[in-house]
């Protein structure tokens, strides 16, 4: 997850959503069995918090995007 999560906030945003979701599930395993002392607890948190922050930065993008397209489409359009 932290590997997924530190791609999404370098390379590819659409990791985001997939550190994101792979981290809530190994952090609901890792919350069903509280008789386990996990060592990677740290790890997982941060690459779902990468991961958030991944998927925060998409959906930015994507508005941003869309922004950009309908400022385009009104310059082409009072030629």
């Amino acid at each position: 997850m932290l590997v997924l999560g530190i791609l999404s906030l370098a390379v590819c945003g659409v990791l985001g959503p997939v550190a994101w979701n792979m981290g809530n599930k190994a952090m609901r395993e890792i919350d069903a069995d509280p008789g386990v002392v996990y060592r990677n607890r740290g790890n997982v948190t941060a690459g779902r918090l990468c991961g958030m922050i991944g998927c925060a930065m998409l959906v930015l993008q994507v508005l941003l995007f869309v922004v950009w397209l309908v400022a385009v489409a009104d310059i082409r359009n009072g030629i």
